[in-house]
């Protein structure tokens, strides 16, 4: 049996949903998988909460009533102690915690993350981290960085990595502005509301703005595009701001507050639509010419994009052997339960494909 302990950044909506799901799986990934996975560290922006024996369905509880004030080395103290597989995961949003990847892959830790920050930093920020993982043999993955639990990431990484030309990859990147905007092209409400019920359900980031400013698509963009090859920066990318310049720099309290500001501009985009015709944010990777757009456009109802319900996400992809017919890969591109779901996925790839024990000293 393969002992494996997880350590895990955030306990908000993804964080928690994906707790529930491994306890829940517990016994099922010993019995299918020969895998004892044991949550040993919980941590949120102030707390932090070790358990060597695994944490029980009761953390929550735990956690308001055991947990310690965190230290920059928290889980480093216990973690030194045992010779056993370790993945910390990152269910945050949080910038802080993606600059201490390097740290953490020097301490041994494999990482699975849904957080797209440090895939998007700069270049020499992810060169660093690919070369710490070749030293030091260790694991990355980040499906869920991309479309949520869809295996978009595998799959241009994989014609990539076998040599297929890439020629562009297109589609609703953003399942949150999915959901946002299949709503609002058809519901009779404000845009304001909208994005307020999708803040609570879980399918924005905290900060609604980073799906509105179109920060988050590109974010996306620029992870596939590094995974077919190109080496560019996040301001090479051109974006189309949803928010308006008076909100973005004020606190999220302030801008949820004042966020009716928004109706008026984004019913102005809708009352200029023609007959038959919808919103749709898209995203568009031309690989070939190296250039990244991210823009809200009308499309025709019945296209492929115009046809998305919920938070469907949506993706083209074309290259050689894809070039008349794209591979197109459609599905749930948001929400705490895939996105957990994604995270589980990828926790059992890392926990599979290493040796049972890997820090040696």
């Amino acid at each position: 049996m393969k002992k494996i302990h997880l350590y895990i950044f955030g306990i908000g909506n993804v964080g928690s949903t994906l707790i529930d799901q491994v306890l829940q799986s517990h016994s099922f990934f010993k019995q299918q998988h020969g895998i004892d996975l044991r949550i040993v560290g919980l941590a949120n922006s102030k707390r932090v909460l070790l358990d060597i024996e695994g944490i029980s369905k009761n953390w929550k509880e735990d956690f308001g009533n055991l947990s310690e004030a965190r230290e920059a080395d928290s889980f480093y103290k216990v973690s030194n102690l045992y010779d056993t597989t370790k993945i910390a995961v990152d269910a945050t949003a949080s910038k802080e915690v993606s600059q201490f990847y390097p740290e953490l892959l020097e301490n041994d830790f494999n990482i699975v993350t849904a957080n797209k920050i440090a895939n998007t930093l700069s270049q020499e920020f992810y060169d660093l981290i690919r070369s710490l993982l070749i030293k030091k043999n260790l694991c990355f993955e980040y499906e869920t960085n991309v479309g949520a639990g869809l295996p978009i990431v595998q799959s241009v990484h994989d014609l990539y990595s076998s040599g297929e030309q890439l020629f562009a990859v297109n589609g609703v990147f953003s399942g949150s502005l999915s959901y946002i905007f299949n709503r609002f092209s058809k519901e009779q409400r404000p845009f304001s509301e909208i994005v307020i019920d999708a803040l609570k359900g879980g399918y924005t980031e905290p900060d609604p703005r980073e799906d509105l400013s179109g920060n988050d698509v590109a974010r996306k963009l620029l992870v596939l595009a590094r995974e077919a090859g190109l080496k560019l920066e996040f301001d090479d990318i051109e974006v189309e701001n949803l928010v308006i310049p008076s909100l973005r720099t004020s606190s999220l309290h302030q801008f949820l507050d004042e966020l009716k500001q928004l109706d008026s501009v984004l019913q102005e985009k809708k009352e200029s639509l023609k007959g038959g015709e919808v919103l749709r944010h898209l995203g568009e990777l031309d690989v070939l010419n190296k250039k990244l757009k991210v823009s809200l456009k009308a499309v025709k109802e019945e296209s492929p994009a115009g046809q998305l319900k919920g938070s469907d996400g949506f993706f083209e992809i074309y290259s050689e052997s894809y070039a008349a017919n794209p591979l197109v890969i459609k599905g749930a591109g948001a929400g705490k339960a895939v996105t957990a779901r994604g995270l589980l996925s990828d926790i059992i790839k890392v926990s599979k494909a290493t040796q049972e024990v890997l820090v040696f000293r």
